[in-house]
């Protein structure tokens, strides 16, 4: 047997899953002419997903290029690929650009999609930022809330499980289960615990009184993909489906299967405070400035006052901020992935920045700052 020129060995845990995906792969791929033997691994999450890239055979594109597609290994019960074959449908059908799925087997958790690349948001930006080449960077970050404005006002969020109250305040929990007391060792006292508790209502009930859009959950610059056309420029036609030449669009959008129905400054939040690049503020209320412009535009209700719509954005960010503190402590504590730890300090920051500029979160503020290692001094005059 020939080996690939970019085949690499794929280890199973379980022997007999990797016996049933090489046997769905090879009848999947029979009719696409995919070449098993180039299987290599293209890239894991924090879930137990994994992806691998593979080739299909030159001869049957009518360009006469390599075509590469994405296989998705998410083993049941731990993953279930349902959602993310509704959601990229419904992505594709607001005109955005999403893997297709072209091939599933959703009892054992295996899909066949296009392949969207390998180029990052996030590496292109921070590449950018290293450079201080801000119009690459800001072209990029217009495509992406352009494209945000497009989901939001096409998609058909009734379909999509509510972001509720409950919701809400499971992700706010896990970041005194997971950081608090499993990560820093700290037993808040009573009053520490009302504080807490104040503080959940405050941003509960900040997000419940948002407009109601479909909500991607996790839109941020490492699940975005940067889209170019054959002359290697970035495509920017952003209202065409996805068609057989796979030619695409930016930005090539990843990791919806959560999707949601809920507030509408969610997405936005997570784009612009993001775990693994920071912007100045200016530029953060730059660019949420024309997103809520265009969405305003756009017929989506958001308040007529921008302050009033960045104190939702701020408020929002919070609470997933929170979440995210959690998660990352339970990914080293629970499933052995120390590494998103190191991004700790960067969401406290932005969780104390907005608690201490609001006078009903500057309580919280202060039950921040011993958990940053942070001592304040009061003055008196």
């Amino acid at each position: 047997m020939t080996t690939h020129p970019h085949s690499c060995a794929i280890a199973w845990p379980d022997p007999l899953r990797g016996q049933a995906f090489d046997t769905w792969l090879r009848a999947a791929g029979a009719a696409r002419g995919l070449l098993p033997a180039s299987l290599r691994s293209a890239s894991s999450d924090a879930s137990f997903r994994r992806y691998f890239r593979v080739d299909g055979n030159a001869s049957g594109n009518a360009s006469g290029a390599v075509r590469s597609f994405i296989v998705m290994d998410a083993p049941p019960p731990l993953e279930d690929v349902r959602p993310f074959v509704a959601v990229s449908a419904m992505l594709l059908a607001t005109g955005l650009n999403a893997p297709q799925v072209l091939a599933q087997d959703a009892a054992q958790g295996f899909l066949l999609l296009t392949d969207l690349g390998s180029e990052l948001y996030l590496d292109t930006l921070l590449d950018a930022q290293n450079r201080a080449d801000f119009p690459a960077a800001d072209t990029l970050l217009r495509d992406a809330l352009n494209a945000l404005v497009q989901w939001q006002t096409r998609a058909d969020a009734g379909a999509l499980p509510a972001f509720d109250d409950a919701l809400l305040r499971r992700e706010l929990g896990l970041f005194p289960d997971w950081c608090v007391t499993r990560e820093l060792s700290v037993t808040w006292s009573p009053a520490d615990q009302a504080v807490w508790a104040d503080t959940c209502d405050l941003l509960v009930r900040s997000a419940l009184d948002q407009p109601v859009v479909a909500v991607h959950r996790d839109y941020m610059p490492r699940n975005l993909m940067v889209c170019r056309d054959a002359a290697g420029a970035i495509d920017r036609n952003s209202d065409r489906h996805v068609d057989q030449t796979g030619r695409p669009r930016n930005p090539g959008i990843l990791d919806f299967q959560d999707a949601v129905r809920g507030p509408v400054s969610y997405d936005l939040a997570s784009l612009l405070r993001d775990a693994f690049i920071s912007w100045e503020e200016e530029q953060e209320i730059d660019w949420a400035v024309r997103y809520w412009q265009a969405a305003r535009q756009a017929g989506l209700p958001l308040p007529d006052d921008f302050g009033e719509f960045w104190r939702q954005v701020e408020w929002m960010g919070l609470q997933r901020h929170l979440k995210v503190l959690g998660i990352f402590c339970r990914l080293k504590h629970r499933d052995g992935k120390p590494k998103y730890s190191e991004d700790l300090p960067r969401f406290f920051a932005y969780a104390h920045k907005v608690a201490s500029r609001y006078n009903a979160l500057r309580p919280f503020s202060r039950l921040l700052e011993p958990l940053m290692g942070v001592t304040r001094v009061e003055g008196f005059y």
